[in-house]
């Protein structure tokens, strides 16, 4: 009994050194209000993956960073489907303003940037058919 809908499991993070070097060279960046980010269609995994930052630099506490990093994944984890495609994507999310946002902001960002990245993959894959 597997379910396939609003799931968040280990295979879905990036994990390795390798995996994020690449993601940093290769990629393609973005941004949308509070969250920058940078994704590379293609990465050879099944599924799509994610890596979620949010800088030290803006807040000095651990507790208010990972608290800015549950609520990024959340909002990640109820939109992940809006991500089209068979092939996987990698996707790093970069908090990127010092102010302590609520959920439902960080939430209209996540959307923002879940359709910017669909809608880039596919002119991408649109030109390589060409």
């Amino acid at each position: 009994m597997e379910q396939a809908g609003h799931t968040f499991r280990k295979q879905e993070r990036i994990c390795g050194k390798k995996d994020i070097e690449r993601l940093l060279q290769e990629g393609r960046y973005g941004h949308a209000s509070c969250l920058r980010y940078c994704f590379l269609p293609e990465n050879g995994a099944s599924c799509n993956r994610i890596l979620v930052s949010v800088p030290k630099k803006y807040f000095k506490r651990a507790v208010r960073r990972n608290l800015l990093k549950r609520r990024i994944r959340e909002s990640y984890r109820l939109r992940k489907t809006m991500l089209q495609g068979g092939h996987g994507i990698d996707l790093l999310l970069i908090y990127n303003t010092k102010e302590l946002l609520g959920y439902s902001e960080i939430s209209r960002a996540m959307e923002t940037v879940l359709t910017e990245v669909t809608d880039r993959v596919s002119k991408m894959e649109v030109q390589d058919g060409q």
